[in-house]
């Protein structure tokens, strides 16, 4: 039996590769070509979210694909900008969506928020990266967590950056050999003891990293070994019946609860 270490293994091990696989299948590369041709024409957020293929590729690059319905939440975020401490954005706990706006920082930048190379090439960067992640989570959804915890876990450096995250909190209480019923017990709890176990600085050693990612994907096989795994990073932030207030409420989720 192949493990998803060694799947995980088979990815990371020569990322260029692997994103350049993924570029070269017939959809990515239209919908990316589109992507390439059509952006820096965008002068607006009405006109930005008005293109269909545009809007899901952005939001897509940046694991908000899943908020393609949510136009009016991503809109506020967009409106409002990030360089007010009290905007939208920068109220939300998911800092996916301080990241989406600042790419796309019609705010700040006007009509030319779209010239800037983070709102092309830099992208389609992260869209492949987000494609290959997917693609790999098709086979293995516990390869799709190692790839997506090893890209985001560096950036986190408190409890409740892990718990905002539901991929990223699915990975820490594997490892550490958290029962699920966990999941559902007070935050600040859990925040407690996120913070006794683990070391935040490790994520940004690659080889603590790589430790922390062997010890948990031996113990996903263990648990998945006879049932199918849920797609965590499919509805990390919601479905299309919660509404945005909801998502804001789970979103804004700040220290003490």
């Amino acid at each position: 039996m192949v493990t998803t270490f060694t799947n995980y293994l088979l990815v990371a091990t020569d990322l260029p590769r692997s994103i350049e696989r993924i570029s070269e299948q017939p959809v990515v590369s239209r919908e990316t070509e589109y992507y390439l041709e059509n952006i820096g024409d965008v002068k607006s957020v009405d006109e930005f979210i008005a293109d269909s293929r545009l809007y899901n590729y952005a939001l897509k690059a940046h694991g908000l694909e899943e908020m393609s319905y949510a136009k009016a939440f991503i809109r506020k975020a967009l409106d409002e900008g990030i360089d007010d401490d009290n905007s939208f954005a920068n109220q939300l706990t998911d800092t996916r969506y301080a990241d989406f706006v600042e790419t796309f920082n019609f705010a700040r930048n006007g009509e030319t928020a779209t010239v800037f190379n983070k709102a092309q090439q830099g992208t389609v960067d992260k869209y492949m990266r987000q494609t290959l992640e997917e693609d790999a989570g098709s086979d293995d959804e516990g390869v799709r967590l190692a790839l997506y915890f090893e890209r985001m876990a560096a950036s986190v450096t408190e409890p409740y950056g892990i718990l905002a995250d539901s991929a990223l909190s699915v990975v820490v209480r594997t490892a550490l050999g958290l029962p699920q019923e966990f999941a559902y017990s007070d935050i600040d709890k859990q925040a407690a003891v996120l913070s006794e176990r683990l070391d935040f600085a490790d994520f940004s050693d690659p080889d603590k990293m790589m430790t922390f990612l062997q010890r948990f994907t031996s113990l996903w096989d263990i648990e998945n070994s006879t049932s199918a795994a849920p797609n965590l990073l499919l509805n990390q932030s919601g479905s299309g019946d919660i509404s945005s207030d909801l998502l804001l409420a789970i979103n804004s989720l700040k220290l003490g609860g």
